[in-house]
């Protein structure tokens, strides 16, 4: 326990100080908002690394690998090619050179004053508010189930304790004090898991005898019958994928993979990083940086993940997810059951820095976005900037913790922090990826195409959300509550759309909808009210 505290204390301290040179550096705006638009190119890498990947990749996504098998290892591919090649190089340049041209401080707002409307920039603004606490949820609940299965402490006063961590170091420090913050808890997380994986490795004997007895484990005595609905769902092993078109399948495929690792190009807390650095050339900079902190984070947590199997067989007999009790329960537990007691110490510094650095992104937006976006730009609310978005800083964090609390009351074989990540990655992906391309991109996209495209992306994600997709319909329960089943396609010859992801349908019809608004109205009346694209530097 020693090693704990004083983990936790040196943590605070940095974290404090930190915090603290934020608030002092912040006299506009543009610092609360975007760090004064002159980070580090470094800096803004892995802030922009310990924002993507939070407990929900290492405890959430490293759980369901544990369940799943190595297949999750893709969603590191995609992470990699998508979320730091194509964002640094495809998205990053323009959406800072854009956003400096036209003086944006958000997406909402950069959609706002590149399309000349108050809607789009309210209800973009509103749309983040509303459905950012799932996964802000989904992050803190990676954070407090840890600390409560590491040191036996409750749920509750995990929460609590954790929730004014971050209320004190987001609200003072801005975003300044974030991306410092998310540097130096990036740094914690490089190493932790550096550790964490040549641990695990030398403890099942090596590399090749590790994967050897993983790939046999599905042929040892009782394995079929722990994981026989895995079986009946596609499963054939944790080295390989599962069969094409089956449930798991599915859920690896759609939800866990294509739902993150599209998901992330479009996501209003990581475009952010782009407006702060000083110019294009840093963005460069920063690629090489990004994708070797992505692999190491990503690639680590599922390879262990997997590997868990073969470490709680060993010992009890038992697969990981059995062992554990649930899929959010396999990392903590195994730390805790097979690592040295100072790493236990060390690795929680480890995902709180995870947990913290991405909540604290997601509170800041959370907080522009109902605050300056759609309070004080939107509805032209007369009220500072800063001090208003700090009041909804503070909304927005309240939403969350209770969500985090509702979450822990459910059935906890769920794998709910998993499934509140993808759930918003795909959610933005819908509602903002076609018309943050067009914004960047096509020089007179109308108006009212982008807003068409927003309304179908966001609604049909919604509604798929909660009443198709049985995994998080039948968790939601509002389609059980209304139609007295857990999907409206379920026992009906369209049962398998039940198993498919929202991403798959919503993003396309989200496209759609943007290609036939653009085909109707025409370039030529709406496109002179359309703020011309920004000449490349």
């Amino acid at each position: 326990m020693i090693y704990i505290i004083v983990s936790l204390i040196v943590y605070v301290l940095v974290l404090s100080l930190f915090s603290y040179i934020g608030f002092k550096k912040t006299k506009t705006t543009s610092d609360y908002l975007l760090a004064g638009r002159d980070m580090h190119p470094i800096v803004m890498a892995l802030s922009y690394g310990a924002t993507f990947i939070s407990t929900s990749a290492i405890v959430g996504f490293g759980g369901a690998a544990g369940q799943f098998g190595m297949g999750l290892l893709w969603l590191t591919v995609f992470n990699i090619f998508v979320g730091v090649l194509i964002a640094f190089v495809v998205f990053g340049k323009k959406t800072r050179e854009i956003g400096y041209k036209l003086g944006s401080n958000t997406m909402p707002e950069l959609f706002a004053r590149r399309f000349n409307s108050k809607f789009i920039q309210g209800y973009a603004g509103i749309l983040i508010f509303l459905f950012m606490p799932v996964y802000a949820s989904a992050v803190l609940k990676g954070i407090v189930d840890f600390v409560s299965n590491y040191t036996g402490a409750g749920f509750d006063v995990v929460l609590i304790i954790v929730g004014v961590l971050v209320a004190v170091f987001v609200i003072m420090g801005g975003l300044k004090g974030i991306m410092y913050a998310d540097a130096f808890q990036g740094a914690i997380m490089f190493a932790g898991m550096a550790f964490l994986i040549i641990y695990t490795y030398s403890m099942l004997g090596g590399v090749t005898r590790a994967h050897t007895a993983l790939s046999e484990l599905i042929t040892k005595p009782g394995i079929t019958e722990q994981v026989e609905k895995l079986i009946k769902g596609g499963f054939t092993g944790w080295t390989t994928m599962p069969k094409g078109g089956t449930p798991v399948w599915w859920n690896i495929v759609t939800t866990l993979v294509a739902g993150v690792g599209i998901g992330v190009l479009a996501q209003p807390q990581l475009s952010v990083k782009f407006m702060t650095v000083k110019s294009g050339r840093e963005l460069n900079r920063a690629v090489l940086s990004g994708g070797i902190f992505i692999l190491f984070m990503t690639g680590v947590a599922f390879t262990v993940g997997a590997l868990s199997n073969v470490a709680f067989y060993n010992t009890t007999g038992q697969v990981s997810i059995i062992a554990a009790g649930s899929n959010d329960g396999i990392i903590p537990i195994f730390i805790k059951t097979f690592l040295p007691e100072w790493f236990g110490g060390v690795f929680l510094v480890v995902l709180m820095a995870a947990g913290i650095s991405t909540l604290s992104a997601l509170i800041h937006t959370m907080g522009t976005a109902l605050g300056s976006d759609f309070l004080k730009q939107s509805l032209k609310l007369k009220a500072d900037t800063i001090p208003l978005t700090r009041i909804a800083m503070m909304i927005g964090l309240i939403i969350s913790m209770l969500l985090t609390w509702l979450s822990s009351k459910l059935d906890v074989s769920m794998a709910i922090i998993a499934i509140g990540t993808s759930m918003f990655y795909g959610l933005c992906a819908a509602a903002f990826l076609p018309t943050y391309i067009a914004a960047l991109y096509i020089k007179k996209f109308p108006k009212k195409a982008a807003i068409a495209s927003i309304l179908t992306g966001s609604a049909t994600s919604l509604l798929w959300l909660f009443f198709v997709q049985e995994k998080t319909s039948g968790s939601l329960q509002i389609c059980k509550l209304i139609f007295g089943t857990t999907s409206i396609v379920r026992d009906t010859p369209l049962s398998t759309l039940s198993m498919v992801d929202a991403i798959v349908v919503s993003l396309p019809l989200s496209i759609i909808a943007a290609l036939i608004a653009w085909a109707i109205i025409g370039n030529a009346k709406e496109a002179d009210e359309v703020v011309p694209l920004a000449v490349s530097d």
